[in-house]
């Protein structure tokens, strides 16, 4: 195994969470267990989903976000099109990509550079 950075989300309802995140392409790599769940996708990117301690991730007032880095940028804005604000762009620091929120208000970013389209 090579080496790998996983980011660790909290989050209020694990299962409305994990259902956006297959709605991303992701499944369980593994049975789970009560408050920690372990996604894959097909492309290698993994996340793993924490169950909060009651009122410490309040909507509206979350700090986190993340980037999924996929090529097929169209595809998902087309999947998630009544839940962003804006069509995938070209942005000023050379990706192509769309913005949304998941459940909890998490930012999630979904691009790819734009000299490799």
């Amino acid at each position: 195994m090579t080496s790998s950075l996983i980011a660790i989300l909290p989050c209020n309802d694990l299962d409305r969470t994990e259902a956006f995140f297959v709605r991303l392409g992701f499944k369980r790599e593994q049975e789970s267990f009560q408050d920690y769940r372990m996604l894959t996708d097909e492309f290698g990117a993994q996340i793993h989903l924490n169950q909060a301690s009651e009122g410490w991730l309040v909507p509206g007032s979350n700090p986190f976000g993340l980037y999924l880095y996929r090529k097929d940028v169209d595809e998902l804005a087309a999947a998630f099109r009544g839940e962003i604000d804006s069509d995938p762009s070209d942005k000023p620091w050379g990706m192509y990509e769309f913005a949304l929120n998941a459940p909890d208000d998490t930012l999630i970013r979904v691009g790819w550079p734009t000299r490799l389209r």
